[in-house]
């Protein structure tokens, strides 16, 4: 079993409490790590060493451009241990190693991208309505950011976070969550090989409780970016504002894929099965409540079932396994609690409808793929984030009843849609209230495309030219070169 340290200040270290974790792999049910445990003390130690790189030492006298550098080294590494991470990844979360492997040949883009933008932040010059003042902006890091990531695409969400807020000049302590830490501590010692100076990326793993809960609380701590549930946001947002932190929280969804009777119904029916089926269900962005044009509904859901019922449970790390299994055991049985509560409210289940019972499935935490259909919208399988291989099916007359049945939702992350119609298209792209709107695709991301939610799925925007911005600080600088006396130095100028 291997026994991982926190990484701080370009060193790994153990915990100061000398406690540590068990980490599971969720297919074979049995312990194969072990993680620190860290208090607030790990937490302190950390964020020092992060507030000592931005204030004094090579990152601190470092060029934007050399910043860039480094993060193209990186992204160099990463290629080269693709594999590597992918397998520990899966061994910790459980998903497909086809999945974690084109993430992980995916992350070292943002590192690119931003190691790029590096040397692009500029300010600019204002032609003040002031006499004999030279007025002009400049643009600084925002300062130390705590980074909390879930469990689910760990080290993906380290480059949509980690990437930009580097390239601005910050330094980071990473908190990743407790049931997948490895690959977090695996990466850092990347950030080593490529040169980073010391303290500029940290890790330290512990309970969301314990070391979360310091992370956020600590004073020298500028801003936290966080993803997870809309609960957890809420309360590091509250929890934030009392030490007045900037916040940027990527949350949960309960994404319409709205199917229309013009549709292509096999690339329809493929991307709803991508929809909520890839990962497990278990991503932010599921298309959990199936929207389909009543004319069409027996053909859609005729061809969802036989993808579904095609698909493999199995080993992950198989290239020919579509589903693993839950990452968690309290996310297994929250999925089951789930389909319970949708039987007892009237859904009639199609498919699936319980744990996986195939005798060579070792761990004990795969469900079936499963399906309702007479789901109505006052329903909470219709309205809660379930985060598992669940889908609900619900029917719409015309485009406006879909569209409001779209936005009869507090979530507001992602949203499909399925049509050949340019005009509808444009129209109920433009009317859902959601920061990602997919049109006959599903689950596409790209390094320069902003991602986040509206409403309860969250604060902010990753990816993009714009999410570099989330990490600095405008500066407004004043410059007089008027050599005449202050007439008057009671007054406002």
């Amino acid at each position: 079993m291997h026994k991982y340290q926190n990484f701080i200040n370009g060193q790994y270290v153990d915990p100061l409490s000398g406690q540590w974790m068990e980490t599971t792999d969720p297919y074979r049910g049995e312990p194969w790590a072990q993680v620190p445990r860290s208090g607030a003390e790990d937490v302190d130690k950390a964020v020092q060493a992060a507030q000592r790189a931005m204030s004094s030492g090579p990152w601190a006298e470092m060029t934007a451009s050399a910043r860039g550098r480094l993060m193209h080294k990186l992204a160099d590494l990463v290629e080269a241990n693709v594999d590597r991470l992918a397998e520990l990844e899966v061994r910790d979360n459980g998903k497909l190693l086809s999945e974690m492997r084109a993430q992980l040949a995916y992350h070292p883009q943002w590192w690119r991208y931003y190691g790029g933008l590096a040397d692009k932040i500029e300010g600019g010059v204002v032609p003040i309505d002031k006499k004999d003042i030279f007025a002009f902006t400049r643009k600084e890091p925002v300062g130390v950011v705590g980074v909390l990531t879930a469990w689910n695409s760990p080290l993906l969400f380290i480059a949509w976070k980690c990437a930009p807020a580097i390239a601005a000049g910050c330094a980071v302590v990473v908190k990743p969550s407790e049931f997948t830490s490895a690959s977090t501590l695996e990466f850092a010692q990347l950030t080593r090989e490529a040169g980073f100076p010391d303290g500029v990326f940290n890790v330290i793993s512990g309970m969301g409780g314990e070391a979360g809960a310091a992370l956020v609380d600590h004073p020298d701590v500028a801003k936290i970016t966080f993803t997870g549930s809309d609960a957890t946001g809420a309360q590091i947002y509250a929890q934030a504002a009392r030490t007045m932190k900037r916040v940027s929280l990527e949350l949960g969804g309960k994404s319409p894929n709205i199917v229309f009777d013009d549709c292509d119904l096999e690339k329809a029916a493929a991307g709803v099965i991508s929809g909520i089926f890839a990962a497990t269900g278990q991503t932010c962005i599921a298309g959990s409540r199936l929207l389909v044009q009543e004319s069409i509904k027996d053909a859609l859901v005729e061809r969802i079932l036989e993808y579904a019922r095609s698909a493999r449970k199995g080993d992950p790390m198989q290239p020919d396994t579509n589903i693993g299994p839950v990452t968690t055991p309290p996310q297994y049985k929250k999925v089951l609690d789930y389909i319970d509560i949708a039987k007892a409210e009237g859904a009639r289940c199609i498919l699936g409808g319980g744990p996986a019972t195939d005798k060579d499935l070792p761990g004990g935490q795969f469900v079936e793929p499963t399906i309702f259909t007479d789901v109505t919208p006052d329903m909470r399988i219709a309205r809660e984030e379930v985060f598992g291989p669940v889908l609900s099916i619900l029917t719409f007359k015309d485009e406006a009843e879909a569209v409001a049945m779209a936005n009869d939702t507090i979530y507001g992350l992602a949203a499909g849609i399925w049509t050949r119609d340019i005009g509808r298209a444009m129209r109920v792209s433009k009317a859902i209230k959601a920061g990602t709107v997919w049109v006959n695709t599903y689950r596409a991301i790209s390094y320069m495309m902003p991602f986040g939610g509206m409403k309860r799925s969250g604060i902010g925007r990753e990816s993009g030219l714009g999410a570099i911005h989330e990490f600095l600080e405008q500066k407004s600088t004043w410059l007089s070169y008027d050599e005449t006396p202050v007439s008057n130095p009671f007054v406002i100028r």
